[in-house]
């Protein structure tokens, strides 16, 4: 019955991550997001990188991505900047959580191995983290903040893979609002195919 209590507080813990801002944004003077944000579409990021790699194990990266910030909950997201003169003991955050849980030596392990980056999986789930804020920076970027192309290029140097950096390209070349807005002189924009 313990575990189920357990189980549950690290359910709430998690939801902790919906409501930490990450910081960087603050400095960057634009824009804003979660850690939860951030995760959710890094695990995204995560799984089209582990697609794109014939011999990664898609699961594993998911698992990785999902995880990478969890420490978070407890010591808050330190920026670049912060980290310069703050240590997060993030460590200590996982050991802590990880002693409370049934699978925590599971939770423990994913994340040992994603900050170790010797994996294949491991460098996927890096640069999936790295590739959200890329894709973050580029949507500031295209909707005029000019400091977001500076933090982009920053990023992308921190990349690992050959399919993380050839992405990056791509994210670079692509108006963060194709997705979206892919055929402007379509009719479809005026009147919704509605006779007049």
């Amino acid at each position: 019955m313990k575990n189920l209590k357990n189980i549950v507080n690290f359910l709430f813990e998690t939801g902790i991550l919906a409501k930490t801002p990450r910081s960087g944004f603050h400095f960057l003077g634009s824009g804003k997001q979660s850690v939860a944000e951030h995760t959710n579409r890094a695990s995204f990021i995560g799984y089209a990188l582990s697609m794109m790699e014939k011999n990664a194990d898609t699961a594993k990266v998911l698992k990785m991505c999902l995880l990478h910030d969890l420490a978070e909950a407890r010591t808050t997201d330190l920026n670049y900047l912060h980290q310069k003169y703050t240590v997060a003991k993030e460590e200590k955050a996982v050991e802590d959580l990880s002693k409370t849980l049934p699978f925590g030596e599971d939770i423990k392990n994913t994340i040992k191995e994603y900050q170790e980056r010797i994996t294949l999986e491991a460098k996927l789930a890096k640069d999936a983290d790295n590739l959200e804020w890329a894709l973050s920076m580029k949507e500031q970027w295209d909707i005029g903040n000019v400091r977001a192309k500076d933090w982009f290029e920053i990023t992308v140097k921190r990349l690992i893979t050959d399919t993380g950096k050839r992405l990056a390209e791509e994210i670079r070349k692509t108006d963060s609002n194709d997705w979206f807005f892919p055929n402007k002189n379509d009719d479809w924009w005026v009147n919704r195919n509605k006779k007049k």
